[in-house]
């Protein structure tokens, strides 16, 4: 069955309403392809990336300032501090602190720590800001799964570098 087919089995009011639908659509359709990508170009394109450039241009010459602010800020809060204040501190920060057990420092600026029941990845997330803000590494580790997610940790660290 054609189209005039169709449209000739059907009443005189639907074939009025098909008319009138696809008049619409065909208007609808000029408008979206000869219309809308005029009023884009129309400066708003060029004001937007303008601004974006102004923005990107004042993020660059800033990046340099912020970097050496955070890198001062980060070596003040360390360099003052023992290992253990560092530890304890952060890892009550990090939500590790009820799952601290033991501290026991050692000579040369080491110190052996035990965690129960830490969430691994919020264990992984803090010894990662250690090592990035204060300089502390990971000399050795002994870690068990307890439960799906959580683990008992037998920890080493030393300052490995001065703090950035």
């Amino acid at each position: 069955m054609n189209l005039q087919q169709w449209l000739n089995g059907i009443s005189e009011r639907e074939r009025k309403l098909v008319y009138l639908m696809a008049a619409l659509a065909a208007v609808a359709l000029l408008y979206g392809l000869l219309v809308l990508p005029f009023q884009l170009t129309g400066g708003k394109i060029e004001k937007r990336v303008a601004k974006k450039t102004a923005d990107l241009a004042w993020m660059q010459q800033m990046a340099p300032q912020l970097e050496q602010a955070s890198a001062t800020a980060s070596s003040r809060a360390g360099a003052n501090e023992s290992l253990v204040v560092i530890v304890d501190r952060t890892a009550r920060e990090a939500g590790l602190g009820p799952t601290l057990r033991d501290q026991s420092p050692e000579g040369n600026g080491t110190l052996r720590l035990r965690l129960e029941g830490a969430q691994f990845d919020t264990l992984m997330a803090w010894l990662a800001s250690l090592q990035t803000q204060f300089g502390v590494g990971v000399d050795a580790a002994n870690i068990d799964s307890t439960a799906p997610g959580a683990v008992n940790a037998n920890l080493t660290l030393s300052r490995t570098e001065a703090p950035r």
